[in-house]
């Protein structure tokens, strides 16, 4: 490198342009070049035609939007940030293009995401997993609001810890508020119970999540779900992060009163959800263990039926 010149910014890739994904990709275009890869043209044209994504009314950061994934194949970083039933097909044109030390970060909700990137990828893939409780809406295409200043936990799932290690140095550069942990397992399953009881209630009143605390008979429905997930991570010797499931859940609400989860604003829209892998995954892991799930396998019935019943 020449004298005075500057150091070439590292290339992040994201997969995928909703509320999250924007989020993430906005605070990582500060100090890094970023490549937001979409399915959908229109959402890349907007994004393109405005120069960047936006957060609140800050000032537009510029970024490149594509809806070709081999623009992202030289990337330093890949994060997915696909909704969990696409992940794999997100995933798998990446195969063989990327550089084997890339690491690959997903901070998805729900269970599977580490199997179907492994399953496009390969199992030696140094993919780093983890949750984040921050909140966004996507209030136009490319710009969301975000919904207070959330946290990130990271973990291991193949990536070696100087990995992590990274990931972790890029996110609070980014002015992200982030963590490690040794085992991310109980972060894994913590948010997982607050997902499967809070997304679906409110997803099937069609309400914000505040209609939980609110109704009497939402609360003990969506207690009874965290009761049920508590009770397969006992059996998978999964140490959850909190004591009592449901004052995890009730604190978890109280946080995101206002907001509307995005299993809400897909299942107006009839889309497919993440319930498969929110309710679905409990329901499987108790099969598996012997471990009655009735109030999640109703639960994910329902919400199946609503996505596919008819618009009146």
């Amino acid at each position: 490198m020449k004298a005075g010149t500057k150091p070439a910014r590292p290339r992040v890739a994201i997969l995928g342009a909703g509320a999250m994904g924007t989020l993430f990709a906005y605070q990582l275009a500060e100090h890094n070049d970023v490549t937001l890869v979409e399915v959908r043209g229109d959402v890349v044209e907007t994004i393109n035609a405005r120069g960047g994504v936006q957060v609140d009314e800050l000032a537009v950061r510029p970024l490149a939007a594509t809806t070709d994934p081999s623009k992202a194949f030289a990337t330093s970083f890949l994060f997915v940030f696909v909704k969990a039933p696409y992940t794999l097909g997100a995933v798998r044109p990446f195969t063989g293009q990327l550089n084997p030390a890339t690491p690959i970060v997903s901070l998805q909700n729900g269970l599977g995401n580490e199997e179907a990137i492994k399953a496009a990828l390969g199992s030696n893939v140094a993919l780093v997993i983890g949750i984040t409780n921050e909140m966004s809406l996507a209030i136009g295409q490319g710009h969301s609001r975000r919904l207070g200043i959330g946290s990130t936990v990271l973990g291991s799932a193949g990536a070696s810890y100087p990995t992590v290690r990274a990931v972790l140095a890029l996110l609070q550069q980014a002015g992200l508020e982030a963590s490690t942990a040794y085992d991310i397992r109980p972060h894994l399953w913590g948010k997982l119970l607050a997902n499967a009881a809070i997304n679906p209630i409110a997803a099937l009143l069609d309400a914000k999540n505040s209609i939980i605390p609110a109704d009497p008979d939402a609360a003990a429905l969506a207690r009874a779900l965290a009761l049920e997930g508590a009770a397969v991570a006992k059996a998978l010797r999964v140490n959850l992060p909190f004591t009592d499931p449901w004052e995890y859940v009730r604190a978890v609400l109280a946080a995101s009163e206002d907001g509307r989860n995005s299993m809400t604003v897909d299942l107006n829209a009839r889309l497919r959800t993440e319930i498969d892998q929110i309710n679905g995954a409990i329901v499987s892991a108790g099969r598996r263990l012997g471990v009655p799930t009735p109030y999640n396998d109703a639960i994910l019935r329902l919400v199946k039926a609503k996505e596919n019943a008819p618009r009146e």
